[in-house]
């Protein structure tokens, strides 16, 4: 998963304190996520960020878009993006803002990718795992790899647990290179 950028971090806690202050988290979220969905259509991202194009323009192109959907606060932030050129941070701005309110909610996103489609009850096994391991509420994103060849690979943040038979063999190949120095 990419980082975010400094900038869209920083838009997101500001957003994220707005809404904790407020009481407005789940408001935030919709309005982040559909401002992201705007900025990533190519058309509106290259007429609202050329600064060629005057910003009474460009806050016009926005209010013809956003201006009834989004509550006035996000409305302003999706402005200031504008202004300032960054429009299309507002994917990532949002990305990040959902992940500072699953924090907050106690939950984790676990990516999970196996070889072969899992059965409904696998992956309630691997939710339970995860939610004595972790001691928060995963939240999966399932995937199939057949390149795993059989088992699978979690990914929690910055961290792997990879039980895949790929992986196996490659750490076994690796023991076996270390060995034959």
């Amino acid at each position: 998963m990419a980082r975010p950028s400094t900038a869209a971090r920083r838009y997101a806690e500001a957003a994220f304190e707005i809404a904790r202050r407020d009481g407005t988290l789940d408001r935030w979220l919709a309005d982040l996520r559909l401002a992201a969905e705007v900025a990533a259509v190519p058309d509106v991202a290259r007429a609202v960020d050329n600064p060629a194009v005057p910003f009474a323009t460009r806050r016009e192109i926005l209010a013809a878009l956003l201006g009834r959907r989004l509550a006035p606060p996000a409305f302003n932030l999706v402005l200031l993006l504008a202004q300032r050129g960054r429009l299309g941070a507002a994917p990532a701005v949002a990305a990040e803002y959902k992940r500072l309110v699953d924090r907050e909610r106690g939950i984790v996103v676990a990516i999970v990718t196996s070889a072969a489609p899992l059965e409904p009850a696998e992956i309630e096994a691997i939710a339970d795992r995860l939610r004595a391991s972790t001691g928060a509420r995963p939240e999966l994103e399932i995937g199939v790899d057949p390149g795993l060849i059989g088992g699978l690979t979690v990914r929690i943040g910055d961290r792997l647990i990879d039980a895949s038979v790929r992986g196996r063999l490659e750490r076994l190949r690796d023991r076996i290179v270390a060995g034959a120095r």
